[in-house]
């Protein structure tokens, strides 16, 4: 076959025209060749040109704009340069990373993350000393804009990233309002995973002549990732996990939780069954977490408990295993998450823990996926105990090519002429010794009680009060009736009292914001914006109700004073939710759904001595 008729090799970095100082940084990484996106993207964004790109998360769009950037960054300018906007601060943070990590060989070059929930000080300062790139969420960046903080005269580079969860959480209006403040004659790339007509309009409206790059995945999932699953009742995870631990031979692990909360808590249970290992979530300072990541990649610890968000942008090749102790409750979370494994070709393992009512999710995964899941039985006892039984003898075989070994034999030697104990039982004794009173091997665990069965009780169903009957029977939500008690693992509401409590314990309370049916806002845009700029998790959201002009969202009674400041001036569909407690029925007159239209109310306290909204 002659040259002309032999495929292209793929194009490296190399080939791309990017800044010497730049490929410097990629090679560093390790970073070879360059992904579809980044190879699509890369040269027309160099060229000047405006971009749309579709593509799915993970597929290395921030290189993609990173790269053309950074490549062609003005030191001398001091002014911001380039504007990214992220929809969330987890992603803002990531994004910012990027551009430190490619920047390594550029000095002087400054980045700077704004998002909300972080103190306005640190943003102020590092404004004020000079930035050349800003990444932000739509929320913030408009508080800086409207306190004359942020000067976007001289941009030159805007980037839209993930644009289309940025309109799901509500800030279409922000974006459009962050876009007309910038100048003319710039260059855009907007990202996204699919193009709804509203992310077209933008497109149209904002981009100039765009350059329209599509890639699409070839499939959900690796094929050299084996997914298994183990049908396991919530409160057997601990024991299930620690039977998989002890029985699978793993190089390293990352399990999945749900909550901050369950990261340390799942890490120091492990840790103290004498498993190394190590907790990362959105509350684990940057330092800390390359520390952490730093002691996963060396061996210094085994296993990692994680959020979703935490593990963004996780990338070691040493992960043989991921976890999902908790289900996620979207399929696209699953393929991210084990994604994790089976890096460079390697094989990976991934392992599904599911309760008996989350079969349903398990089902969705599996079509979402194209592939079915199999089901692992859980190691036995015996399993288990003929386990720790070899890693004894190992741990002896070991021991025997110790230095200190003729020490020990001398002072064992001594101790049998001195005791008349014969030498099995010293070592017998030495082996209990290090077990610290721990029992070596485990006990079948008695069978559980027989539950009671409760008689079943008819009650009406709780309603959002602009939708269908909040009705439902799987896992992560039961409704119970006419006391107006509703369990689920995303809020629990008791009552007509207005006294509510989350999947966690803590007390609910009821607060009003400025937005309802007429700014067309949905349930999804305000638990995405609230969530996002006052450091909140979808547990912590109760019951929403929508209202013409307003809505009553259910959220933790014990916010903090900065976190409702930065709640007030957050914006969905670029309206300021001025979120404040609500004050519930007015006197001698009760409210829709038990609480009136108007907000401004002020804690008081029940009998029991609980903050409850009146």
């Amino acid at each position: 076959m002659s040259d002309i008729e032999r495929d292209p090799e793929p194009p490296t970095f190399a080939d791309l025209d990017i800044d010497d100082r730049v490929l410097k940084a990629l090679s560093d990484v390790g970073y070879e060749s360059p992904s579809p996106i980044q190879a699509a993207t890369i040269p027309p964004l160099l060229a000047g040109s405006d971009v749309v790109g579709l593509a799915q998360t993970g597929t290395g769009k921030t290189a993609a704009f990173a790269v053309p950037i950074l490549s062609r960054i003005d030191l001398a300018q001091k002014s911001p340069q380039a504007l990214v906007l992220a929809p969330t601060r987890e992603l803002a943070l990531q994004v910012a990373e990027a551009f430190g990590k490619y920047a390594t060989h550029i000095p002087g070059v400054h980045i700077l993350p704004i998002y909300g929930g972080q103190s306005y000080g640190v943003q102020l300062s590092g404004l004020r000393r000079g930035v050349h790139i800003v990444v932000g969420t739509p929320g913030r960046v408009i508080d800086h804009l409207e306190k004359g903080t942020l000067d976007l005269s001289k941009l030159t580079y805007l980037v839209l990233d993930e644009a289309d969860e940025m309109l799901k959480m509500g800030f279409q209006e922000d974006v459009e309002r962050i876009l007309s403040d910038t100048p003319e004659h710039k260059q855009v790339a907007l990202f996204s995973a699919t193009m709804p007509g509203a992310i077209r309009k933008i497109s149209k409206q904002y981009l100039h002549d765009p350059v329209e790059i599509t890639v699409k995945s070839k499939t959900s999932t690796a094929s050299n990732i084996s997914q298994r699953y183990v049908q396991v009742a919530h409160q057997r995870k601990l024991d299930a996990l620690t039977r998989v631990l002890e029985v699978e031979d793993f190089e390293s692990m990352i399990i999945f939780v749900r909550t901050k909360q369950a990261t340390e808590d799942l890490a120091e249970r492990l840790r103290s069954r004498g498993f190394s290992a190590a907790a990362i979530n959105g509350d684990i300072v940057q330092a800390q977490r390359e520390r952490t990541i730093g002691q996963l990649k060396s061996g210094a610890i085994d296993i990692l408990v994680a959020t979703d968000v935490a593990a963004r942008g996780l990338d070691v090749d040493r992960i043989s295993h991921v976890v999902n102790y908790d289900i996620p409750h979207d399929t696209e979370s699953y393929v991210h998450r084990i994604g994790r494994t089976g890096r460079a070709g390697r094989a990976g393992e991934a392992l599904l823990f599911v309760a008996p009512r989350e079969r349903h999710l398990l089902k969705a995964i599996e079509r979402a996926t194209r592939q079915p899941l199999a089901e692992m039985q859980l190691p036995s006892v015996d399993d288990v105990n003929a386990q720790r039984v070899a890693k004894f003898g190992d741990s002896i075989t070991e021991s025997l090519t110790s230095d200190n070994l003729a020490l020990f034999r001398k002072m064992i030697e001594d101790y049998e002429q001195e005791h008349d104990v014969p030498l099995a039982d010293i070592a017998a004794a030495l082996a209990v010794q290090s077990r610290d009173g721990e029992a070596f091997l485990m006990t079948p665990e008695p069978p559980p009680a027989p539950r009671r069965e409760r008689e079943p009780r008819e009650r009406p169903a709780r309603r959002f009060d602009d939708g269908p009957p909040a009705r439902s029977r799987g896992p992560e939500g039961r409704s119970h009736g006419s006391e107006g008690r509703s369990h689920g693992s995303e809020g629990r509401s008791h009552g007509s009292e207005g006294r509510s409590h989350g999947s966690e314990g803590q007390e609910l309370a009821t607060y009003r914001i400025a937005v309802g049916k007429r700014h067309r806002v949905v349930p999804g845009a305000i638990v995405g914006a609230i969530a996002n700029e006052g450091g909140l998790r979808r547990s912590d959201f109760g019951h929403i109700s929508i209202r013409p002009d307003h809505s009553l969202v259910e959220l933790p009674a014990d916010l903090s004073r900065e976190t409702l400041e930065a709640l007030r001036r957050t914006r969905i569909s670029g309206v300021l939710i001025q979120l404040q407690p609500d004050s519930g029925p007015p006197s001698g007159r009760p409210g829709r759904g038990g609480r009136d239209d108007r907000g401004g109310g002020k804690f008081q306290r029940d009998r029991d001595g609980r903050h409850n909204p009146h």
